[in-house]
């Protein structure tokens, strides 16, 4: 993805914001007009979205591979070896937001490489792992690892585009995203039927080949101003995600009203409450709440949240529907989602154009409501049949919607970190990661709670599940719908564009 999508220069977010900053040196920034964007801006684009790449596909395709990790490790037990996954999910969730904070007060740049390296040694300890305890060790670092990587691969793409292009740039992004979840199960069946170990190893020619590009075209950005580090509020952060992370992933195994569970809930929202109100009476908060005041961005957070609630339900749903009701195998079951991240690839490359003809609320509406269909249409007419015209008429269209939904809403909501000072374009990117790390998890153990705990559910608990995202889904087009409280005066009613209100303040 090295050149510009179809259609992509001109269009995106419509103009009238200030341009974005664009690094000329050591340190130094210096604006680009509009009509000059950083002519890198797409290989920055490329090396970033690798990084989103292979954080998402690790999460995604080392599940298909927990047989075979589980039989390297006999006698583990299914609780222990679900840390495999689990270590990776909880640790990521939690450091986005100190990440994210640390990268703009560092250097995004440098936070980026050194999160790469780390990753990519991680990788391989993970390939080399002797001994299950080693492995979820590996598999934490990992997480760390990208919890840098996400946020900082956004804050550095999107200042080398001009407002008009963001849309576009973003939906690049979401599609990337959208591929390695889509195909993580498909590479990680065929990579397990060989080695599960080569799923790490393959990582590490990709984070070669991006620390190398990276070192040569990532713009060096300013450090931020050096601000005492906030250790009460950092810690009820990591307390408060890491517990209701945990809380999600683990209720299934441990009962939804099981000690553990309440509990670590119970520490996970007292944590969130102090946090809270810690934040609001610090001096230098490590969130700061003027971050949410930022128009657009509180909508965005809560509606990315709702989103993948919907979006971590509907694709447990649909594998299970094709795992274990149509007895579908692991590489049909990847290859029969693939519609999905198609429609994304293809509804990304005109999402700026969209964006251009009906603003960033009206496209993000569009989206969610996608999402919507989507979960209506398989409520409706999917059943327990399997052959292939009922896969074509009953299903197929759902995950087109699904695909249309995707292409239109995660551009526009996380195009809204582009809105941010300068200073905070990590820590937001880091938040609104927490709100798809964070529901993603809760749609999954909310699907598995309406499957009353059955390991292989019948097709009426997975219907249940389409009920829990399309009510999700409708919360996400609500705050879709919020974009316009957002509009400053003045603005015409309009929804306020990534990058609006900071080129005003910069002016």
């Amino acid at each position: 993805m090295t050149t510009p999508l179809p259609g992509s220069p001109g269009t995106g977010a419509p103009t009238g914001a200030a341009p974005a900053p664009r690094p000329t040196g050591a340190g130094a920034v210096a604006p680009a007009g509009p009509e000059t964007p950083d002519p890198r801006r797409w290989l920055i684009l490329t090396i970033a979205s690798a990084a989103q790449f292979l954080a998402v596909l690790d999460l995604i395709a080392v599940t298909i591979a927990f047989p075979a990790i589980g039989r390297d490790f006999a006698p583990a037990s299914a609780a222990a070896l679900s840390w495999v996954l689990n270590g990776y999910t909880v640790v990521l969730a939690a450091l986005l937001v100190p990440a994210g904070r640390l990268a703009d007060e560092a250097g995004r740049r440098r936070c980026f490489l050194v999160g790469m390296v780390l990753f990519g040694l991680a990788s391989a300890a993970c390939a080399a792992a002797p001994t299950l305890v080693l492995l979820v060790v590996a598999r934490v670092v990992q997480g760390a690892a990208a919890a840098v990587l996400i946020p900082t691969s956004l804050s550095l793409a999107l200042p080398a585009f001009p407002p008009r292009e963001r849309a576009s740039a973003v939906g690049v992004w979401t599609a990337v995203s959208a591929v390695a979840a889509s195909s993580g199960p498909v590479l990680g069946g065929l990579l397990a039927a060989t080695d599960w170990r080569l799923i790490f190893l393959i990582n590490v020619p990709v984070v070669l080949l991006a620390v190398g590009a990276g070192a040569r075209l990532l713009p060096r950005t300013a450090r931020g101003p050096r601000r005492a580090l906030d250790l009460p509020g950092t810690a009820l952060v990591l307390v408060c995600v890491g517990a209701l992370v945990t809380a999600c992933v683990q209720a299934p195994e441990w009962g939804y009203t099981a000690p553990a569970t309440l509990a670590v809930l119970a520490a996970g929202v007292l944590a969130g409450v102090l946090g809270v109100r810690h934040v609001r009476r610090a001096a230098q908060p490590v969130v700061h709440p003027a971050l949410f005041r930022t128009p657009g961005f509180t909508p965005a957070a809560l509606g990315l949240l709702s989103y993948f609630v919907a979006y971590g339900a509907m694709t447990l749903a649909a594998s299970l529907l094709f795992t274990d009701v149509w007895h579908y195998s692991v590489r049909t079951a990847g290859l029969a989602m693939a519609p999905w991240p198609l429609t994304v690839l293809v509804v990304s490359a005109v999402s700026g154009r969209i964006v251009a003809a009906v603003g960033g609320r009206g496209t993000a509406v569009i989206g969610a409501l996608g999402f919507v269909a989507a979960a209506l249409w398989w409520i409706v007419l999917a059943g327990d049949g399997s052959g292939g015209t009922h896969y074509a008429v009953r299903f197929l269209p759902g995950l087109v919607f699904a695909g249309i939904g995707t292409g239109l809403y995660q551009p526009v909501m996380f195009a809204a970190a582009g809105a941010l000072p300068a200073g905070q374009l990590s820590l937001g990117s880091g938040v609104l990661m927490v709100s798809r790390q964070a529901g993603t998890a809760l749609g999954v153990a909310v699907l598995v709670a309406t499957m009353g705990g059955q390991q292989h559910p019948e097709f009426g608990a997975l219907r249940g599940g389409w009920a829990v995202a399309a009510v999700a889904s409708a919360g996400a087009v609500a705050a879709a719908l919020t974009l316009r409280r957002s509009a400053r005066p003045g603005s015409g009613g309009a929804a306020a564009r990534p990058g609006e209100d900071a080129g005003r303040r910069a002016r």
